[in-house]
This record gives structure tokens, sequence and C-alpha cells, in this order.
């Protein structure tokens, strides 16, 4: 599989996975959602990182590789990249 096909393969799963959400929240499942939550941000990011050619590290807060190969994001994503990491580090810390 190519980390293209990969980095799709992760932002279809974040999809499917925001479906969850709302039935989780139905259900007063809030640890739930917020734990789903998180974890679709996390697959989300790892996704856009495969896309540009970066292997995702095995560790959820990605923030710092987002940083670091910033440059590899086309211009419209890069001008993200700073918010992206914080909300990264954000849902780790808690």
């Amino acid at each position: 599989m190519t980390n293209v096909s990969l980095a799709q393969s992760y932002l279809i799963k974040a999809q499917k996975r925001l479906k969850i959400l709302p039935v989780l929240l139905d259900e007063v499942a809030y640890s739930d959602v917020v734990r789903e939550a998180q974890e679709i941000v996390e697959l989300a990011l790892k996704g856009m990182l495969r896309q540009v050619g970066i292997e995702p590290p095995k560790w959820h807060d990605v923030g710092p590789m987002l940083r670091e190969y910033h440059d590899r994001f086309p211009e419209q994503v890069a001008a993200h990249i700073e918010r992206l990491a914080d909300i990264s580090r954000w849902l780790r810390k808690d």
C-alpha cells in the first residue's frame, strides 16, 4: 500500500467514525464522545502526514511532526499547521 492510499484509508476511517458521534451523544455517553473525537482527530492528522510522505509516529500527539514538516503541505493547509498542532497537543493532555 502506498503512502497516498494509506493516507486516504486514514481519512476514510476518520469520516466513518464521525458518524458514530451523534449516536454516542444521543446515548449521553459523553466520555465516549470525547475519546472517539480524539481518535478521529488523530487519524485525520496522521493521514495528513502520510499524504505528504511522512510516516506518522506510534504516539498520539503528532503536533511536533506537523510543525517539523509544515513546508511539505500545500499553502492552504500549511497556513493552519500551528492551530492543528495545538489541537493535537491539547487533545492529548486530557
